[in-house]
């Protein structure tokens, strides 16, 4: 019963781990490929944002100019690296906030594992008022007071008694007694 409700796969075992390897060398290669493409791509944005610097034939003052040129460019990097920063927490921030009202919106909120806590009368006063009641209510001061009533037990009596006045047939019992 259990092997005609598994279907047989279309293709065998081996075939299917060939396919596999297959699959995952082209992966490999692309994988290579996009690598050697940011590489390439990182050199050329470098090349042509940062050019090489021809230091040996320049003298004192254009060395310094030079400096102060590169300190101009490294505080606007600075700036706009600070002011980047800026937005993505700002951005962060504000995704925070709208994931927690979608969450809020679903109504699916965790809520905590309550423990038991014993709190003691005048406690949960004070908290429910505040500190306005300081001295201790006697709750039992309030309370009315209820009187138990004592049942009335009926008097255990010969049931042979009971039996002659309920039953009225003296005559019927003279007969039963005559007969013994």
């Amino acid at each position: 019963m259990s092997e005609s409700s598994k279907p047989k796969p279309k293709i065998s075992a081996s075939r299917r781990l060939f396919l596999k390897t297959k699959l995952l060398k082209k992966a490999m290669t692309m994988l290579d490929n996009d690598k050697q493409a940011k590489k390439i791509e990182r050199e050329n944005t470098l090349a042509e944002r940062v050019p090489e610097l021809q230091l040996s034939s320049l003298s004192l003052q254009d060395l310094q100019n030079i400096c102060k040129e590169l300190h101009r460019k490294i505080d606007v990097a600075d700036e706009e690296r600070y002011d980047i920063n800026a937005k993505v927490t700002k951005n962060n921030l504000e995704i925070q906030e709208l994931s927690q009202k979608i969450f809020e919106l679903k109504g699916k909120m965790k809520r905590p594992a309550l423990k038991r806590v014993r709190v003691s009368a005048d406690a949960m006063l004070g908290a429910l008022l505040g500190s306005k009641v300081k001295e201790s209510v006697d709750f039992k001061a309030n309370l009315k007071t209820v009187k138990k009533e004592e049942e009335k037990k009926e008097e255990v009596t010969d049931w042979r008694k009971n039996v002659d006045a309920m039953s009225g047939m003296e005559g019927r019992k003279k007969l039963f007694n005559a007969g013994q």
